[in-house]
């Protein structure tokens, strides 16, 4: 008899474990990529995804509602300018806890700029290029005073290198790779999620911070799953592993998905853009008659056609289409398709031939971008060499390394791709070409004239004379070519039938809270 009740005891107990589990389960989504996080620290990380990650689990003085193109308060209750454009003084909100449950305050805030200003990383230009420096007013209130006066400064508030850290946590005066390298080995934020797991390229697992201030996430746990490959990732997501897919699936996936009945599609154009970069200050490539002719030679609407299916659109211009201030400049003067006699005209003017060809290494990196990386590279480097005056031998390197790279010089010409840090044609000009940005970018391309004209763009407030300011900088840029526009990307997410709340925004900021699975 007390066997029996024994086996009926521990049935109970397992049923109520099971319809815990699956209760639980149903508030959990699980998340498939192929993109690769870097440093997991605001100072150093420097790209979409680990950027996607922090706006999750970390939050700025401002933010962006999911979806949305308005600044809202964030860890600030308000804010007010001074009469000359450089103060901003921000009123934080009181009681707000880190997900470790320390207090959060003005103090906080200082000691994360200061420490983003020390380390130099390679987000640190979006701090130091506009902050002189940060001044704690009282517990709860403090104040920015800039260099100049910044018509966009909020924008820059609310992007990643802004974000307030944990000062018992993060080490003063050093970059972190992995959580296991901080006090009490975890991430510790002040957003809506707290990191609970962490297997570089394989999973990280965000549970709900219940410490969060503000609105509590639709679901309990958002699981990261990280693919090898395109085509492994799709496999997942017809079988039901996975709840959605973003970044990136092959062009081919991408046709089937859109035709499939089992799966939504979410389709937005995204403001993201690809280009070719040029190490400028370094023979031969400070000359930048050389950067023309390869700006001659692309052609765009091929390179789109044969690699992506005609999925994303040509671009023209660092500025990306649909913003204001946009112009064609580089179709105005090297033509819509290219120039192959222009190009060999260049390169002539140079000395060289087809027995005396340009000869010169592309790099890519192979897995960041998405499996389509090694095609693009491949069709560029026929594009190039069709001038027969242009020898190019491919060559790649994974991310980490890739960064390295640019750094450290090693490579002369290269693909990179930009995510914006805020929305403005600034963030698409001067991160390239200003001397602070293109130095972090490894382009080191730098001139007076130009950077006068970033800071006159960054200072003036009327919208019509910025955009004549970028406008010039526009025409400017083909002839100086510190860098050669390809493309802008269309953004595609997959997900499951019964998954609501996702939304892709023009900020880029994507906001796992809002994501829940309906019956």
């Amino acid at each position: 008899m007390k066997v029996l009740k024994l086996i009926v005891v521990c049935f109970l107990a397992a049923g109520l474990m099971l319809f815990a589990s699956n209760s639980f389960a149903k508030k959990a989504i699980v998340y498939g990529t192929t993109e690769k996080v870097i440093d997991m620290d605001p100072a150093n990380a420097y790209d979409f995804h680990t950027w996607e990650i922090f706006y999750n689990i970390y939050q700025g003085l401002l933010r962006y509602p999911p979806g949305k193109t308005n600044l809202v308060p964030g860890l600030a209750k308000s804010y007010s300018i001074s009469a000359d454009g450089k103060e901003y003084t921000f009123k934080l909100r009181e009681g707000v806890k880190f997900s470790d449950g320390t207090p959060f305050d003005a103090q906080a805030v200082k000691w994360s700029l200061d420490r983003v200003i020390a380390l130099k990383g390679d987000p640190s230009w979006l701090v130091t290029d506009f902050v002189d420096h940060v001044e704690v007013v009282d517990k709860y209130t403090v104040k920015y005073v800039l260099k100049n006066p910044v018509a966009y400064f909020p924008s820059l508030v609310a992007s990643v290198p802004y974000y307030p850290v944990n000062p018992n946590i993060y080490p003063q005066d050093k970059i972190i790779r992995d959580p296991s390298e901080l006090k009490g080995g975890k991430l510790v934020g002040l957003g809506p999620y707290k990191v609970t797991s962490f297997k570089r390229d394989q999973e990280i697992v965000l549970d709900a911070n219940p410490n969060f201030y503000g609105e509590k996430p639709q679901n309990d746990r958002v699981v990261i799953r990280y693919f090898a490959d395109a085509t492994t990732m799709r496999l997942a997501l017809e079988k039901g592993e996975v709840d959605f897919v973003f970044k990136t699936l092959n062009p081919s996936d991408i046709k089937d998905l859109e035709k499939s009945s089992k799966v939504l599609t979410i389709k937005a154009q995204g403001p993201y853009i690809r280009y070719i970069c040029f190490l400028t200050d370094t023979p031969p490539w400070n000359d930048k008659v050389l950067r023309q002719a390869v700006a001659a030679a692309v052609n765009r609407s091929q390179l789109i056609e044969k690699v992506f299916l005609g999925q994303n659109a040509p671009l023209y211009s660092m500025v990306p289409n649909g913003m204001w201030s946009h112009t064609n400049a580089f179709r105005a003067v090297y033509g819509a398709d290219g120039n192959l006699k222009k190009a060999r005209e260049l390169l002539a003017s140079r000395g060289y031939t087809k027995s005396n060809p340009l000869t010169f290494d592309f790099w890519y990196t192979p897995s960041h971008y998405g499996d389509t990386e090694v095609d693009i590279a491949a069709v560029l480097k026929n594009q190039l060499e069709a001038t027969g005056v242009m020898k190019v031998n491919v060559k790649s390197a994974e991310w980490a390394a890739y960064r390295d790279n640019w750094s450290n010089k090693v490579m002369p010409v290269w693909l990179l791709g930009w995510y914006p840090d805020y929305i403005d044609p600034d963030n698409y000009t001067a991160a390239f070409a200003g001397t602070a940005g293109s130095k972090g970018l490894g382009i080191h391309f730098s001139n007076p004239k130009w950077d006068a004209k970033f800071v006159e763009g960054q200072t003036v407030t009327d919208m019509e004379k910025r955009a004549i300011i970028y406008q010039d900088i526009q025409q400017w840029w083909t002839d100086e070519v510190p860098t050669c526009p390809l493309f802008q990307g269309t953004l595609y997410l997959f997900t499951q039938k019964d998954i609501r709340g996702i939304m892709l925004s023009p900020t880029l900021q994507f906001n796992y809270g809002p994501i829940h699975r309906v019956n």
